[in-house]
């Protein structure tokens, strides 16, 4: 047994999504695609007599983390550091909770399987309210698309075979629980159109404007963000809101172009590491 451990889990954007519930948290998920971002997620697990979650040097409440560590009987301090912001679309509950799955599994020799974690991790996740579909594709790394909503023993994921720059900016937070938390019935069918089309022609071209389409038909545009992404058009470049924040994502250099300051990332196709 180790006294700690870390985990780097990359950050997630969703382009589209559907809402799919049923009583076991591990079969409740999402259908829809994103992106696994190369701007992630490194988490920190030590044995502590009691838990302490912070992220970026403060503490934090983390409800999805101290599921994980609940279930896998520790208590530990947790420390994340990110340069994504939280609750503006990038899964960073998602990846705290994966990574801590991880890096717990390892620094408490718990011999748990990858799909054990992920699947750990993806329950604590929707229990909390804070994602449905992060934490899977986190774990696939790539462009995921989820094609069946659950945890590993449930779901099928497939992917868009490509990488690419990645740019993206950020406006302010979207609350994932008031969003998902209502009628979703609008919305699934909008993520399920979004899929086909996706599925269809599996190109990172198609999923912008998949993505593009479903966050009308959703209706989840907010004025701002429907102003950057109809700026990054006119400068001849696609652009879509990230789910769920006011957050503007496109490929290649589509904000740049616009005159926009936007970070600057990649696709990362390994997927949530232990780090040695």
């Amino acid at each position: 047994m180790s006294d700690d451990a870390r985990a780097f889990v990359p950050g997630h954007v969703t382009g589209f999504f559907t809402v799919d519930r049923a009583d076991d948290p591990t079969k409740t998920g999402s259908r829809g695609g994103g992106l696994a971002l190369s701007d992630g997620v490194s988490v920190a697990v030590e044995r502590a007599a009691e838990t302490t979650v912070e992220l970026n040097g403060e503490a934090v409440e983390m409800g999805a983390v101290e599921r994980v560590l609940d279930a896998l009987r520790v208590s530990a301090r947790v420390s994340a550091e990110t340069p994504l912001p939280l609750g503006a679309g990038f899964g960073v509950s998602g990846a705290m909770a994966l990574g801590a799955a991880l890096a717990a599994n390892a620094a408490f020799d718990r011999a748990l399987s990858y799909n054990e974690l992920v699947t750990i991790a993806h329950g604590a996740e929707v229990q909390a309210g804070t994602g449905l579909g992060d934490v899977i594709g986190q774990a696939r790394g790539g462009v995921p698309l989820r094609l069946e909503p659950g945890g590993p023993q449930y779901n099928y994921v497939d992917a868009i075979p490509a990488r690419s720059r990645v740019e993206y900016y950020t406006m302010g937070e979207l609350s994932t629980a008031d969003v998902v938390g209502g009628d979703t019935e609008t919305l699934t069918a909008a993520g399920e159109r979004a899929l086909s089309m996706v599925v269809e022609q599996p190109t990172l071209g198609t999923f912008v404007r998949a993505s593009r389409q479903f966050s009308r038909e959703a209706d989840l545009l907010s004025e701002d963000v429907r102003r950057v992404v109809g700026d990054v058009n006119e400068a001849g470049g696609e652009a879509a809101m990230a789910m769920l924040g006011q957050t503007v994502f496109a490929f290649g250099t589509g904000l740049s172009d616009a005159g926009y300051d936007a970070e600057v990332c990649a696709v990362y196709p390994p997927g949530a590491t232990v780090e040695e």
